[in-house]
């Protein structure tokens, strides 16, 4: 089994800054594309931003020059650092990662719990 387990999340000021994190464990071969997503309330999720497994990464135009996306790979982990909060980046914010169980597993998609963000006015 696989899972992923988000922390950080939690209320702050607009201009605020917050640091979310995101461990994969259990039976991992190998994780390909890692991200970040989020989904406020009345609203479809949406992909906040994604880095490979080579540290190539690309953001959503709303956050770019605010949010940054790194990772870990010696410990299967996963990082948004988030500056400059607005109030609409109030969501829930949700991780995922591309895994391969073994060598005769196929790629599959795994999700986080999610973890609330609040970016008070």
């Amino acid at each position: 089994q696989v899972q992923l387990v988000e922390s950080g999340g939690g209320l702050v000021q607009a201009g605020g800054s917050l640091r979310l994190s995101c461990a994969a464990s259990g039976s991992i071969f190998r994780i390909n594309d890692m991200g970040w997503y989020r989904q406020a309330p009345g609203k479809q999720r949406e992909l906040v931003a994604v880095i490979s497994s080579g540290g190539n990464t690309s953001y959503a135009d709303s956050v770019k020059g605010r949010f940054t996306i790194a990772r870990d790979n010696a410990k299967n982990t996963v990082f948004l650092q988030m500056n400059s909060l607005k109030p609409e980046d109030t969501a829930v914010y949700y991780c995922k990662a591309e895994i391969r169980r073994g060598v005769m597993y196929l790629l599959a998609d795994y999700w986080g719990q999610g973890t609330q963000v609040t970016v008070s006015s």
